[in-house]
């Protein structure tokens, strides 16, 4: 069986259990937010939509005593890239096939508000198993739903923004990072970079580094490793106008962002601990 093509579905921030600091945080960078969300399985959301891939926030109440009670066990900033998925069975099948360490896939819902209606958007996930990703979640999702999702009044932003570009994550070891990768989806969609290796997902990449290549990169705008050996870094996203994404930030009074030819850098500091670039 032919293994599946990598399609960046959606990135997600660990808003842990504080998703209105995290809300507030991400309005003023300058991104449209849908309503808040909430999970059949006990998260919440807002999201972030852009032409063919998305960010999610993601958190549980405050005091909660069920639910995704894993969002706690990891730290606040990104934890979450999610491949896309046609049709969840046939990824299942593939993978495991190839020897790949998934679980089977799981189902759940979401209400939304579309046109003064509420529907259900449901989606299927097939995940890592636990442990086989050191540096958060990395997983599939199949939408059916992709009308209550994917809608044009959700897709503008102060910032400009139309698309994820790259995502960072560290790896001590990138090499054996990307093997999980090469798996996935074939060892050609692996390629060698200055510091690491890069996973070519679509439009977008996932650039896997040494924690010095990360700081030879973004300096102290980098998120702090607080212990962690491996983590998921940041997020490049493509702007129409970096000028436009300036004068949001300044807007929304984010201090610290560093413009630079073609690119602004919001540390990690002041972005729930990922470091955000923006590029055009």
């Amino acid at each position: 069986m032919t293994l599946p093509v990598a399609t960046l579905d959606h990135v997600v921030i660990n808003a842990r259990d504080d998703m209105d600091r995290a809300a507030d945080i991400y309005r003023r960078l300058g991104f449209t937010l849908t309503e808040r969300g909430y999970h059949s399985l006990g998260s919440m959301n807002h999201l972030a939509m852009f032409g063919t891939d998305y960010l999610e926030l993601i958190a549980i109440p405050k005091g909660a005593k069920t639910g995704r009670l894993d969002l706690l066990e990891f730290p606040l900033g990104l934890n979450g890239l999610v491949f896309g998925s046609e049709d969840s069975a046939i990824t299942y099948s593939a993978l495991s096939k190839a020897g790949v360490p998934i679980e089977a896939p799981v189902e759940f819902t979401r209400p939304v508000k579309v046109d003064g209606k509420d529907r259900d958007a449901r989606f299927r996930t097939v995940r890592m198993k636990a442990g086989v990703v050191p540096y958060g979640r990395v997983y599939y999702c199949h939408h059916f739903t992709r009308d209550l999702v994917w809608r044009d009044e959700w897709r503008h932003h102060a910032n400009g923004v139309v698309a994820v570009a790259r995502a960072l994550i560290v790896e001590p070891d990138p090499a054996r990072g990307a093997k999980l990768y090469a798996d996935m989806f074939g060892p050609e969609s692996v390629r060698d970079i200055k510091g690491g290796k890069s996973v070519v997902v679509g439009n977008s990449r996932f650039d896997i580094v040494t924690e010095a290549a990360l700081r030879a990169e973004f300096g102290d705008a980098a998120p702090e490793a607080e212990g962690r050996k491996a983590y998921m870094a940041g997020l490049t996203f493509r702007t129409v106008s970096v000028a436009k994404a300036a004068r949001t930030l300044q807007e929304g009074k984010i201090d610290g962002a560093v413009q630079g030819a073609g690119r602004l850098v919001v540390p990690a500091r002041q972005a729930v601990n990922a470091v955000l670039e923006f590029i055009e």
